[in-house]
């Protein structure tokens, strides 16, 4: 398959498996389980969702024990990573590169998690514009941050991960969104520990 950009390429191949294998167990469920309990607390109930690179699925799973009832979609572009998604109840898994979507309805919360900073900064904007047309009320952002574009080594690849501040970049594109929450998860939190991301949680104002 042809993809737009490298970026793309190389997390459908061997790098995107071993990410897959190597991004589980207990302690990142618990991690996240006290992570969105803490973001729910400013949405209130929320029926439907569609994670952007939704990897093994591990915030969707998060989700439905937090919400038993909600319905779910999942895009995902790693093969491994979508036979792990079509296990989880309730979830339509739409597996293709996030540039190759096109939104057909809306979804009361559109989330990323540890994508935009794999996306190809050229193709941000096309990102921002799929997560606001999908959602319906709520956009959740969960990132590295930096206050200004930067490219960091990934292990031992160039040109794989990118920080900026994509929250503000939605932001200034969308003039009807406003900040409602954000928050850091850190590293060496002695409990709940996850990569030192920080979260931001956006509604439309209308």
């Amino acid at each position: 398959m042809a993809y737009q950009t490298a970026q793309e390429a190389f997390w459908t191949g061997t790098f995107g498996d071993e990410y897959t294998d190597r991004n589980a167990g207990p302690h990142y469920e618990a991690s996240l389980l006290s992570n969105f309990s803490e973001i729910l607390k400013h949405t209130g109930p929320i029926d439907t969702a569609i994670e952007f690179g939704a990897n093994r699925g591990l915030n969707l799973i998060t989700l439905k024990r937090l919400l038993p009832k909600i319905s779910l979609d999942a895009i995902e572009i790693n093969q491994s990573a979508v036979d792990h998604l079509k296990s989880i109840p309730d979830t339509t898994v739409h597996h293709q590169s996030i540039l190759d979507f096109t939104p057909t309805e809306t979804f009361e919360l559109s989330l990323i998690r540890g994508v935009l900073i794999h996306i190809n900064p050229n193709k941000l904007n096309d990102v921002y514009d799929r997560l606001y047309t999908t959602s319906k009320k709520w956009i959740l952002v969960s990132e590295y941050y930096n206050p200004t574009p930067v490219s960091v080594s990934y292990r031992g690849h160039e040109d794989r991960l990118f920080k900026r501040d994509f929250a503000g970049e939605i932001l200034d594109r969308f003039p009807d969104l406003e900040l409602v929450s954000y928050g850091f998860n850190y590293r060496r939190d002695p409990i709940f520990p996850q990569d030192d991301t920080t979260w931001f949680l956006l509604r439309k104002k209308t």
